[in-house]
């Protein structure tokens, strides 16, 4: 079975049709610039330029970088343009795809949900956190593998910042951050989140996932298991088919 994987982040809009039985993309995927200002409209218009290339005519699953409640409404936008905010995003996709029936969720609970099911996460009970690093950190949680929704972790204060702020990729490439001065922003991070939520799994995703070795050694101190996410950064795609399957 196959369904359609959109994920919208801060920097990229990628997609592709999902192989739902093997949790992979079934074709390379698409991937176009997020545009600037990251407003509705614009965002829109680099959705149906990835969904057209394929000329997909089925159901869409869309992820977005904030809190999406009702697999419809924004409540955040900290990555994007502010007039997401209360935006129907369903309703605002599905007419710029045509009336194709769309799907919207968090994207790093999409994410969460793809690792779970097909990957670093599979079979694993007890709290699990997924982390996307990117733009900015999204965050997944679940509790004998059910998810808890748009926990958006990456807002933790740190260092009297959003944590996000300190520790994300972005903010690495941006400050010409080594691997270790970065490492260590995210191992306080994590420490941070720990004594929160005292995870027995930390699943580490998003882009810089590939590059695992450079970094994940040098995450001292923490007692949870920390693992390199399997799907990568096509997680979101996968999650988002995933979702768009259930239809909710």
């Amino acid at each position: 079975m196959e369904i359609f994987g959109v994920d919208i982040g801060g920097s990229g809009i990628k997609g592709a049709p999902v192989d739902l039985d093997r949790g992979d993309l079934a074709q390379e995927r698409c991937k176009v610039l997020t545009p600037h200002p990251a407003t509705p409209d614009a965002v829109a218009d680099g959705v149906k330029q990835v969904v057209d290339h394929f000329g997909w005519t089925g159901p869409v699953g869309v992820t977005f970088p904030g809190v999406v409640t009702d697999g419809a409404t924004i409540r955040t936008a900290a990555n994007v343009d502010k007039s997401w905010i209360d935006t129907d995003a369903r309703v605002l996709l599905g007419d710029r795809l045509g009336g194709l029936p769309v799907t919207v969720v968090n994207d790093a609970d999409a994410a969460g949900v793809a690792e779970m099911h097909f990957g670093a996460g599979r079979h694993r009970k007890g709290t699990v956190i997924v982390l996307t690093f990117g733009t900015g950190i999204g965050s997944a949680l679940f509790v004998d593998g059910v998810l808890v929704p748009n926990t958006e972790l990456g807002h933790l204060e740190l260092k009297g910042h959003d944590a996000e702020k300190r520790a994300a990729t972005k903010v690495k490439e941006d400050h010409g951050l080594s691997w270790d001065e970065w490492a260590r922003r995210v191992r306080k991070y994590l420490a941070h989140v720990e004594m929160l939520f005292s995870p027995e799994l930390f699943v580490i995703g998003g882009g810089v996932s590939r590059k695992a070795h450079k970094f994940l050694p040098k995450l001292e101190g923490i007692k949870a298991e920390i693992v390199p996410a399997h799907l990568q950064n096509n997680a979101g795609i996968v999650g988002a088919a995933m979702r768009a399957a259930t239809g909710v």
